[in-house]
Order: structure tokens, then sequence, then C-alpha cells
């Protein structure tokens, strides 16, 4: 099952309902702060592929935030979303939101868009 409910602060989805962390899920992030024209989209790229077996991407929206996509395990979805809010990512991060959702197979890799 997937927790298609958003959270905007570390802890706060119920972690007894979540699946296994070798299940397959979809995380989408909207990171907000300063993270446009910082190099934000290839670190979050690098960092998927050294996490390994992600697939996705990192865009640009018109808004100021970066959205992430990734699809793969849970665990390895779960350590890209703790990296975002709590790693020395560049520009400075002043929150995360996601959701998680079933994973739609759509991407081969982990593109900057």
């Amino acid at each position: 099952m997937s927790d298609p409910t958003p959270s905007s602060t570390p802890g706060t989805r119920a972690r007894e309902s979540a699946p296994p962390g070798d299940a397959p899920a979809r995380l989408t992030a909207w990171v907000r702060g300063h993270v446009q024209g910082v190099g934000f989209r290839w670190y979050t790229r690098a960092r998927a592929l050294e996490i390994g077996e992600l697939t996705g991407f990192a865009a640009n929206l018109s808004d100021g935030r970066v959205q992430v996509v990734a699809e793969g395990a849970r665990e390895r979805c779960e350590r890209l979303l703790a990296w975002l809010r709590e790693g020395d990512t560049p520009g400075r991060v002043a929150g995360v939101t996601e959701i998680w959702d079933t994973p739609r197979g759509r991407y081969e890799g982990f593109e900057i868009r």
C-alpha cells in the first residue's frame, strides 16, 4: 500500500503502515528554498545513482522549487528523501513535501530535466 498523505515534516507519516523496505515505491518530493541555479538537480541525480537502483528525475519548477520523482525499493527512496531533507545539498533547503504512490515504471535511469 502507498501512503498518499503529503508530509512536510519528518516523522509525520505512520511508520507502522509503511510497506516493507524492499517493496516497490514511487516518491514525489517538492524541495523549496534556494535550490535552483546551484547544482541541486545534478547533485540529486548523483545521490540517486550512488544509492543505486532508482529511476526518475529532478526538474526545476517555475515557482522556484525542484520536483524529484524516484522509483525503486521503498528503503532506497527513503534514503534519497532523507538526503533531500538533511543532507549536505547545494544551495539551501527550506523544506520538503513528499507523497508516496505505486511505481509507474516509466523511467530508465535518473534524469535531470
